[in-house]
Protein backbone atom coordinates (compact mmCIF):
# COMPACT_ATOMS: atom_id res chain seq x y z
CA UNK A 1 0.00 0.00 0.00
CA UNK A 2 1.53 3.43 -1.00
CA UNK A 3 1.71 6.00 1.58
CA UNK A 4 -0.68 8.79 2.18
CA UNK A 5 1.38 12.14 1.93
CA UNK A 6 0.58 15.22 3.67
CA UNK A 7 2.23 18.15 3.74
CA UNK A 8 3.21 21.48 4.76
CA UNK A 9 5.77 24.44 4.23
CA UNK A 10 6.45 27.67 6.04
CA UNK A 11 8.83 29.63 4.74
CA UNK A 12 11.73 31.13 7.28
CA UNK A 13 14.54 33.25 5.31
CA UNK A 14 14.45 36.35 7.84
CA UNK A 15 17.90 36.81 9.21
CA UNK A 16 18.73 36.76 13.47
CA UNK A 17 21.83 37.71 14.29
CA UNK A 18 24.10 35.39 16.78
CA UNK A 19 24.00 31.41 17.47
CA UNK A 20 21.92 30.76 20.49
CA UNK A 21 23.25 27.44 23.05
CA UNK A 22 19.61 27.58 24.36
CA UNK A 23 17.28 25.18 22.55
CA UNK A 24 15.81 26.14 18.69
CA UNK A 25 11.83 26.79 20.26
CA UNK A 26 11.24 28.62 17.49
CA UNK A 27 12.44 25.58 14.79
CA UNK A 28 15.62 24.49 12.92
CA UNK A 29 15.72 26.90 10.27
CA UNK A 30 15.36 30.00 12.42
CA UNK A 31 17.70 29.37 15.06
CA UNK A 32 20.29 27.40 13.06
CA UNK A 33 20.01 27.95 9.22
CA UNK A 34 18.52 31.45 8.25
CA UNK A 35 21.17 32.91 10.86
CA UNK A 36 24.22 31.90 8.40
CA UNK A 37 22.15 33.85 5.36
CA UNK A 38 20.37 30.63 3.79
CA UNK A 39 16.60 30.30 3.09
CA UNK A 40 15.01 27.51 4.78
CA UNK A 41 11.39 26.10 5.23
CA UNK A 42 9.80 24.15 7.75
CA UNK A 43 7.69 21.07 6.52
CA UNK A 44 5.97 18.86 8.20
CA UNK A 45 5.07 14.90 6.64
CA UNK A 46 2.50 12.61 7.99
CA UNK A 47 3.44 8.69 8.13
CA UNK A 48 0.45 6.04 7.55
CA UNK A 49 0.52 5.40 10.79
CA UNK A 50 -0.10 8.89 11.74
CA UNK A 51 2.63 10.61 13.35
CA UNK A 52 3.85 14.01 12.27
CA UNK A 53 7.35 14.48 11.16
CA UNK A 54 9.36 17.50 11.12
CA UNK A 55 11.55 18.01 8.40
CA UNK A 56 13.69 21.35 6.96
CA UNK A 57 15.01 22.33 3.52
CA UNK A 58 17.25 23.98 2.37
CA UNK A 59 16.81 24.44 -1.09
CA UNK A 60 20.15 26.44 -2.16
CA UNK A 61 23.42 28.08 -0.85
CA UNK A 62 24.05 31.54 0.41
CA UNK A 63 23.88 34.32 -1.54
CA UNK A 64 26.93 34.10 -3.87
CA UNK A 65 27.64 30.63 -3.03
CA UNK A 66 27.17 27.27 -5.10
CA UNK A 67 25.15 28.75 -8.09
CA UNK A 68 21.69 30.06 -6.60
CA UNK A 69 20.38 30.34 -10.26
CA UNK A 70 17.18 28.69 -11.36
CA UNK A 71 19.23 25.65 -12.31
CA UNK A 72 17.01 22.15 -10.62
CA UNK A 73 18.72 21.39 -7.78
CA UNK A 74 19.35 17.41 -6.98
CA UNK A 75 17.89 16.51 -3.76
CA UNK A 76 19.55 15.06 -0.08
CA UNK A 77 17.71 13.84 2.34
CA UNK A 78 19.78 13.59 5.51
CA UNK A 79 18.61 11.48 8.66
CA UNK A 80 20.19 11.28 11.89
CA UNK A 81 20.70 8.94 14.51
CA UNK A 82 19.21 7.38 17.91
CA UNK A 83 18.44 9.92 20.72
CA UNK A 84 19.72 12.98 18.93
CA UNK A 85 17.89 14.97 16.18
CA UNK A 86 18.58 17.19 12.96
CA UNK A 87 20.35 19.42 15.44
CA UNK A 88 23.33 17.72 15.90
CA UNK A 89 24.24 18.35 11.93
CA UNK A 90 24.34 21.95 12.19
CA UNK A 91 26.33 22.92 15.41
CA UNK A 92 29.75 24.03 14.23
CA UNK A 93 29.58 26.82 11.31
CA UNK A 94 28.53 26.49 8.13
CA UNK A 95 31.72 25.59 6.17
CA UNK A 96 32.07 22.51 8.55
CA UNK A 97 28.04 21.43 8.45
CA UNK A 98 27.44 19.10 6.15
CA UNK A 99 23.62 20.75 5.29
CA UNK A 100 25.23 23.41 4.18
CA UNK A 101 28.12 22.20 2.50
CA UNK A 102 25.49 20.53 0.83
CA UNK A 103 23.69 23.25 0.22
CA UNK A 104 26.68 25.57 -0.84
CA UNK A 105 27.55 22.66 -3.39
CA UNK A 106 24.56 22.95 -5.13
CA UNK A 107 21.76 20.88 -3.53
CA UNK A 108 18.38 20.85 -2.37
CA UNK A 109 18.53 19.87 1.10
CA UNK A 110 16.17 18.02 3.13
CA UNK A 111 16.80 17.37 6.70
CA UNK A 112 14.46 14.74 8.50
CA UNK A 113 13.58 14.33 12.54
CA UNK A 114 12.80 10.66 14.06
CA UNK A 115 9.17 10.21 15.19
CA UNK A 116 9.31 11.35 18.99
CA UNK A 117 12.19 13.77 19.00
CA UNK A 118 10.93 17.05 20.15
CA UNK A 119 10.17 18.70 16.62
CA UNK A 120 8.43 15.38 15.66
CA UNK A 121 6.60 14.74 18.73
CA UNK A 122 2.99 15.06 17.50
CA UNK A 123 0.47 12.56 16.01
CA UNK A 124 -2.92 12.73 14.53
CA UNK A 125 -4.78 11.07 17.63
CA UNK A 126 -2.10 10.16 19.99
CA UNK A 127 -1.00 12.05 22.83
CA UNK A 128 3.25 12.27 23.58
CA UNK A 129 2.11 11.26 27.37
CA UNK A 130 0.59 8.01 25.99
CA UNK A 131 1.61 4.84 25.74
CA UNK A 132 0.09 3.98 22.77
CA UNK A 133 2.37 6.80 21.06
CA UNK A 134 5.47 5.46 21.89
CA UNK A 135 4.68 1.77 20.44
CA UNK A 136 7.19 1.27 17.96
CA UNK A 137 10.59 0.16 17.49
CA UNK A 138 13.28 1.07 14.52
CA UNK A 139 10.86 -1.39 12.47
CA UNK A 140 8.36 1.74 12.30
CA UNK A 141 11.05 3.99 11.40
CA UNK A 142 11.77 1.52 8.10
CA UNK A 143 8.50 0.70 7.20
CA UNK A 144 6.94 4.02 7.93
CA UNK A 145 9.24 7.08 8.43
CA UNK A 146 11.52 6.83 6.00
CA UNK A 147 9.48 5.95 3.02
CA UNK A 148 6.96 8.94 4.04
CA UNK A 149 9.70 11.74 3.90
CA UNK A 150 11.11 10.26 0.51
CA UNK A 151 7.85 10.16 -0.87
CA UNK A 152 7.21 13.77 0.42
CA UNK A 153 11.15 14.49 -0.84
CA UNK A 154 10.32 13.06 -4.44
CA UNK A 155 6.81 14.80 -4.86
CA UNK A 156 8.22 18.39 -3.98
CA UNK A 157 11.17 17.42 -6.44
CA UNK A 158 10.17 15.31 -8.65
CA UNK A 159 13.58 13.58 -8.68
CA UNK A 160 15.11 10.72 -7.01
CA UNK A 161 17.37 11.36 -3.89
CA UNK A 162 20.29 10.80 -2.74
CA UNK A 163 20.28 9.37 1.12
CA UNK A 164 22.81 10.53 4.00
CA UNK A 165 22.53 8.44 6.92
CA UNK A 166 24.56 8.17 10.56
CA UNK A 167 24.09 5.42 12.92
CA UNK A 168 20.55 4.07 13.27
CA UNK A 169 19.85 5.93 10.36
CA UNK A 170 22.00 3.39 7.95
CA UNK A 171 20.37 0.66 9.66
CA UNK A 172 16.50 2.06 9.04
CA UNK A 173 17.77 2.69 5.08
CA UNK A 174 19.08 -0.87 4.98
CA UNK A 175 16.01 -2.38 6.45
CA UNK A 176 13.38 -0.51 3.77
CA UNK A 177 15.83 -1.37 1.09
CA UNK A 178 16.15 -4.73 2.21
CA UNK A 179 12.13 -4.53 2.18
CA UNK A 180 12.16 -3.48 -1.36
CA UNK A 181 10.81 0.13 0.02
CA UNK A 182 12.80 3.05 -1.35
CA UNK A 183 14.20 1.39 -4.01
CA UNK A 184 12.37 3.58 -6.79
CA UNK A 185 13.19 6.94 -5.21
CA UNK A 186 17.01 6.84 -4.02
CA UNK A 187 19.31 7.70 -6.36
CA UNK A 188 22.56 6.64 -3.79
CA UNK A 189 23.32 6.53 -0.23
CA UNK A 190 26.28 7.25 2.27
CA UNK A 191 26.46 5.54 5.16
CA UNK A 192 28.09 7.27 7.73
CA UNK A 193 29.37 5.15 11.03
CA UNK A 194 26.79 1.82 9.46
CA UNK A 195 24.96 0.44 11.98
CA UNK A 196 23.70 -3.43 11.18
CA UNK A 197 25.28 -5.69 13.27
CA UNK A 198 25.87 -5.13 17.01
CA UNK A 199 28.11 -8.74 17.51
CA UNK A 200 30.96 -7.25 18.94
CA UNK A 201 30.18 -3.37 19.52
CA UNK A 202 32.13 -2.00 22.63
CA UNK A 203 29.92 0.56 23.78
CA UNK A 204 29.04 0.78 27.32
CA UNK A 205 25.31 -0.02 25.91
CA UNK A 206 26.65 -3.54 25.09
CA UNK A 207 28.70 -4.51 27.52
CA UNK A 208 27.77 -5.81 30.23
CA UNK A 209 24.97 -3.34 30.41
CA UNK A 210 21.29 -3.64 30.76
CA UNK A 211 20.83 -4.09 27.39
CA UNK A 212 22.66 -7.39 26.96
CA UNK A 213 20.57 -8.54 30.58
CA UNK A 214 16.63 -8.48 30.37
CA UNK A 215 16.46 -8.23 33.83
CA UNK A 216 18.32 -5.34 34.34
CA UNK A 217 16.52 -3.79 31.40
CA UNK A 218 13.31 -4.42 33.18
CA UNK A 219 14.80 -2.57 36.01
CA UNK A 220 15.73 0.63 33.80
CA UNK A 221 12.10 -0.10 32.20
CA UNK A 222 10.72 0.44 35.80
CA UNK A 223 13.06 3.72 35.76
CA UNK A 224 12.30 5.28 33.04
CA UNK A 225 8.54 4.02 32.61
CA UNK A 226 7.67 1.13 29.45
CA UNK A 227 7.06 4.24 26.78
CA UNK A 228 9.13 6.84 25.95
CA UNK A 229 12.91 6.64 27.14
CA UNK A 230 13.94 10.18 27.91
CA UNK A 231 17.09 10.32 29.43
CA UNK A 232 17.15 14.25 29.17
CA UNK A 233 13.81 14.77 30.93
CA UNK A 234 14.28 12.00 33.51
CA UNK A 235 18.00 13.19 34.58
CA UNK A 236 17.66 16.34 34.54
CA UNK A 237 19.60 17.05 37.38
CA UNK A 238 22.41 15.35 36.15
CA UNK A 239 22.90 17.23 32.94
CA UNK A 240 22.17 20.53 34.91
CA UNK A 241 25.42 19.33 37.25
CA UNK A 242 27.24 18.92 33.52
CA UNK A 243 26.86 21.92 32.31
CA UNK A 244 27.91 23.68 35.52
CA UNK A 245 31.08 21.39 36.08
CA UNK A 246 31.98 22.04 32.04
CA UNK A 247 31.87 25.46 32.45
CA UNK A 248 35.38 25.36 34.02
CA UNK A 249 38.12 26.03 31.66
CA UNK A 250 40.01 23.58 29.97
CA UNK A 251 37.32 21.31 30.21
CA UNK A 252 36.84 18.96 27.36
CA UNK A 253 33.46 17.32 28.09
CA UNK A 254 33.08 15.98 24.86
CA UNK A 255 35.30 13.54 26.94
CA UNK A 256 32.33 12.28 28.81
CA UNK A 257 30.40 10.54 25.63
CA UNK A 258 33.55 8.26 24.98
CA UNK A 259 32.80 5.31 27.06
CA UNK A 260 29.11 5.46 25.03
CA UNK A 261 30.70 6.61 21.11
CA UNK A 262 34.46 5.98 21.60
CA UNK A 263 37.26 8.51 21.79
CA UNK A 264 36.09 11.47 19.13
CA UNK A 265 39.27 13.10 17.94
CA UNK A 266 37.98 15.92 16.12
CA UNK A 267 35.07 17.34 18.23
CA UNK A 268 34.74 21.35 18.80
CA UNK A 269 34.92 22.16 22.67
CA UNK A 270 32.90 24.88 21.78
CA UNK A 271 29.60 23.47 20.84
CA UNK A 272 29.43 21.37 23.41
CA UNK A 273 26.81 24.00 25.70
CA UNK A 274 24.80 23.75 22.14
CA UNK A 275 24.83 20.28 22.28
CA UNK A 276 23.83 19.31 26.08
CA UNK A 277 20.69 21.62 25.45
CA UNK A 278 19.75 20.14 22.44
CA UNK A 279 20.25 16.60 23.01
CA UNK A 280 19.64 13.79 24.19
CA UNK A 281 16.38 13.12 22.46
CA UNK A 282 13.50 10.81 23.59
CA UNK A 283 12.93 7.81 21.59
CA UNK A 284 10.71 4.42 22.74
CA UNK A 285 11.70 2.19 25.19
CA UNK A 286 10.72 -0.45 22.58
CA UNK A 287 13.13 0.89 20.43
CA UNK A 288 15.82 0.73 22.98
CA UNK A 289 15.02 -2.85 23.52
CA UNK A 290 15.12 -3.90 20.02
CA UNK A 291 18.56 -2.48 19.86
CA UNK A 292 19.62 -5.15 23.54
CA UNK A 293 18.13 -7.93 21.39
CA UNK A 294 20.25 -7.37 18.22
CA UNK A 295 23.35 -6.97 20.50
CA UNK A 296 22.02 -10.50 22.17
CA UNK A 297 20.78 -11.97 19.60
CA UNK A 298 24.13 -11.31 17.23
CA UNK A 299 21.45 -11.06 13.88
CA UNK A 300 19.25 -7.81 12.15
CA UNK A 301 15.98 -9.03 13.02
CA UNK A 302 12.39 -7.37 13.20
CA UNK A 303 11.39 -6.65 16.74
CA UNK A 304 10.74 -9.97 18.92
CA UNK A 305 7.66 -9.67 20.71
CA UNK A 306 8.70 -12.46 23.51
CA UNK A 307 6.78 -15.05 22.38
CA UNK A 308 5.92 -17.51 19.51
CA UNK A 309 2.59 -16.96 20.05
CA UNK A 310 3.14 -12.88 20.17
CA UNK A 311 5.59 -13.36 16.80
CA UNK A 312 3.02 -15.61 15.05
CA UNK A 313 0.19 -12.75 15.14
CA UNK A 314 2.48 -10.23 14.07
CA UNK A 315 4.83 -11.95 11.42
CA UNK A 316 3.26 -15.35 11.05
CA UNK A 317 5.92 -16.74 12.02
CA UNK A 318 6.99 -17.87 15.86
CA UNK A 319 10.35 -16.20 15.08
CA UNK A 320 10.92 -12.54 14.49
CA UNK A 321 12.14 -12.38 10.89
CA UNK A 322 15.44 -11.72 10.32
CA UNK A 323 16.33 -8.60 7.50
CA UNK A 324 17.91 -10.30 4.39
CA UNK A 325 20.71 -7.20 3.77
CA UNK A 326 21.66 -9.33 0.40
CA UNK A 327 18.31 -7.71 -1.12
CA UNK A 328 19.18 -4.09 -1.29
CA UNK A 329 19.71 -3.96 -5.06
CA UNK A 330 23.14 -4.61 -6.22
CA UNK A 331 23.62 -1.56 -8.83
CA UNK A 332 22.01 1.21 -6.07
CA UNK A 333 25.28 3.46 -5.45
CA UNK A 334 26.50 3.30 -1.93
CA UNK A 335 29.50 4.50 0.16
CA UNK A 336 30.24 3.75 3.68
CA UNK A 337 32.50 5.34 6.42
CA UNK A 338 33.08 4.00 9.29
CA UNK A 339 36.32 4.73 12.04
CA UNK A 340 38.46 2.71 13.79
CA UNK A 341 38.24 4.12 17.40
CA UNK A 342 33.71 4.00 17.12
CA UNK A 343 32.55 1.65 19.42
CA UNK A 344 28.74 1.69 18.27
CA UNK A 345 29.88 0.78 14.83
CA UNK A 346 32.84 -1.52 15.44
CA UNK A 347 35.00 -2.59 13.10
CA UNK A 348 34.55 -6.00 13.03
CA UNK A 349 30.60 -5.29 12.86
CA UNK A 350 31.07 -3.15 9.64
CA UNK A 351 33.42 -6.04 8.52
CA UNK A 352 30.41 -8.61 8.92
CA UNK A 353 27.82 -5.94 7.18
CA UNK A 354 30.58 -5.99 4.03
CA UNK A 355 30.52 -9.49 4.28
CA UNK A 356 27.44 -9.56 2.85
CA UNK A 357 27.09 -6.54 0.76
CA UNK A 358 30.56 -7.03 -1.26
CA UNK A 359 29.54 -10.47 -2.87
CA UNK A 360 26.43 -9.23 -4.39
CA UNK A 361 27.13 -5.46 -5.57
CA UNK A 362 28.10 -4.20 -8.17
CA UNK A 363 31.69 -3.47 -7.78
CA UNK A 364 31.75 0.01 -9.55
CA UNK A 365 28.68 1.06 -7.15
CA UNK A 366 30.16 0.24 -3.61
CA UNK A 367 32.75 2.60 -2.22
CA UNK A 368 34.37 2.16 1.56
CA UNK A 369 36.32 4.62 3.66
CA UNK A 370 38.21 3.72 6.35
CA UNK A 371 40.17 6.59 8.97
CA UNK A 372 41.78 5.62 11.26
CA UNK A 373 40.72 8.34 14.02
CA UNK A 374 37.71 8.70 13.87
CA UNK A 375 34.97 7.82 16.49
CA UNK A 376 30.82 7.73 16.33
CA UNK A 377 29.94 11.57 16.46
CA UNK A 378 33.06 12.56 14.39
CA UNK A 379 31.07 11.84 11.30
CA UNK A 380 28.62 14.80 12.48
CA UNK A 381 30.17 16.85 14.36
CA UNK A 382 34.19 16.22 13.29
CA UNK A 383 35.34 20.22 12.65
CA UNK A 384 37.77 18.22 9.60
CA UNK A 385 34.74 16.08 9.08
CA UNK A 386 34.76 18.32 5.65
CA UNK A 387 37.90 17.40 4.78
CA UNK A 388 37.93 13.95 6.02
CA UNK A 389 34.33 12.80 5.19
CA UNK A 390 31.98 15.31 3.27
CA UNK A 391 34.32 16.06 0.28
CA UNK A 392 34.15 12.31 -0.08
CA UNK A 393 30.73 12.12 -0.19
CA UNK A 394 30.19 14.97 -2.57
CA UNK A 395 32.81 12.95 -5.12
CA UNK A 396 30.30 10.29 -4.34
CA UNK A 397 26.92 11.63 -5.36
CA UNK A 398 28.56 13.65 -7.97
CA UNK A 399 29.88 10.32 -10.04
CA UNK A 400 26.53 8.64 -9.60
CA UNK A 401 23.89 10.85 -10.90
CA UNK A 402 22.76 8.78 -13.69
CA UNK A 403 21.25 6.03 -11.43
Amino acid sequence: MPHQIYGSSRGSLALTSGISDHPPADGICATLVTIHGYKCQEHEVVTEDGYILSVQRIPGGRVGVGGNGDTKRQPVLIQHGVLVDGVTWLLNQPEQNLPTILADQGFDVWISNTRGTRFSNRHLSLQVNQQGYWNWSWDELAKFDLPAVFDYVYNETGQKIHYVGHSQGTLIAMAALSEGLLVEKIKSAALLSPVAYLNTVTSILGVDSYLINPTCFQQVANLFGDSAFDPKGQLLPFFNIARTLCDAPGIDCYGLLAPLTGPNCCLNVSTFHPFIRNEPQPTSMMNIRHCGQSIREKVVAKYDYGSSEANTARYGEAKAPAYNLSNIPKNLPLFLSYGALDTLSDVRDVNLLLGILKPNHDVDKLTIQYINNYAHMDFIMGVNAKDVVYSQVLSFFKNHTGF
